[in-house]
């Protein structure tokens, strides 16, 4: 930028960042006018439905307003009954209704295609909206049953870290990662998962979640003359947190725990920031004991999460029936979201 001193090159980042806010905010306008005006829509066409009108009027509508408005798009006969469908499956959820503005159009048919249950499609709307997914992104969490996989995460967080970073811990540590992006057959060693890992890095931090960055594998910890190495250190970047991850390609032993408390000690005397909140240990098996998990991590002070992994996008058949009730659900999930909105 030419000769500009420190001073004037800080004004001009400020404006920038003024600019992009008031596009943010034009594009939140708009977007909230347009789900306005789809929602209208679908009102309009579901009651005249229920008034005897057949289903020929909607294609009818569809020719029509496209005739009038050729530029705007959208009005097609199938996006006409996504409105429809949209507004009669929302309209009298109290959880969903307060969400309808909240993120963009196409994600809202991303949600309403794939995910059937209010609990489902509110949690995947709030994640949206507060972690700024895209289409795709969108897609790829749904895909892998992140609203599964986050539900019945098995951590102590609760127990051993302060109630604000807890709350945001909740989204760190999933019960199940999927690697399918691994070329890796059925029988495989500690290191050579690692090593596919590291050279997905990209995919790798994809699953993990929001956040993440990767700080080395192999990363060595120093006591006295001995070495130890942790298998992946990341970093969160939301919680402040180094992320130790320890991979097993056989079933969590009780012991793990105590090897995980010994890299996070570590971690927090030695390589820890002072601004920085305490380690966090992230302990992915191949399969694990639900039980063993929870009576290991009740005497743990240290915050530790217990995962598996697998190599398909198939989400295991018990998944589904160890699933929270739907009260429990919406509570633990607006609990989280909303109490951390403006954080």
């Amino acid at each position: 930028m030419g000769n500009l001193d420190q001073e004037q090159l800080q004004f001009i980042t400020e404006i920038k960042e003024k600019v992009r806010a008031a596009q943010y905010e034009a594009l939140k306008a708009v977007n909230v006018r347009l789900i306005n005006l789809y929602w209208d829509l679908g009102k309009a066409i579901s009651e005249k439905q229920t008034t005897g009108w057949g289903k020929a009027i909607v294609p009818t509508i569809a020719r029509e307003l496209q005739k009038e408005f050729p530029s705007m798009g959208g009005f097609s006969e199938g996006n006409l009954w996504l409105m429809a469908q949209f507004y009669i499956e929302y309209q009298s959820d109290e959880n969903l209704v307060p969400l309808v503005r909240e993120i963009s159009w196409s994600k809202h048919v991303i949600i309403l295609k794939r995910c059937k249950t209010s609990q489902e499609r509110m949690f995947y709307t709030l994640a949206t909206k507060k972690f700024g997914w895209t289409k795709n992104v969108l897609i790829h969490q749904v895909e892998n049953k992140t609203y599964e996989k986050y539900l019945l995460n098995q951590t102590n967080f609760d127990q051993v870290l302060p109630e604000k970073i807890a709350k945001q811990a909740w989204l760190a540590v999933k019960d199940e990662y999927t690697f399918d992006f691994l070329n890796l057959t059925e029988e495989h060693t500690e290191s050579e998962l690692e090593l596919a890992l590291i050279k997905n890095i990209r995919a790798f931090l994809l699953e993990m979640g929001t956040d993440f960055t990767f700080i080395g594998n192999q990363y060595r910890l120093f006591v006295h003359d001995k070495e130890y190495r942790i298998d992946l250190l990341l970093f969160h970047r939301k919680l402040q947190s180094l992320i130790a991850v320890d991979l097993k390609v056989g079933e969590f032993e009780p012991e793990h725990k105590g090897k995980m408390e010994f890299y996070l000690s570590i971690l927090n005397d030695t390589v820890k920031l002072p601004h920085e909140n305490p380690a966090i240990g992230i302990i992915i098996c191949k399969s694990k004991d639900r039980t063993i998990v929870e009576y290991s991590l009740q005497t743990s002070t240290l915050p530790i999460g217990v995962a598996t992994y697998s190599t398909t996008n198939i989400l295991p058949a018990e998944y589904r029936d160890l699933l929270p009730s739907a009260e429990v659900i919406s509570q633990k999930v607006i609990h989280f979201f909303m109490e951390n909105d403006n954080e």
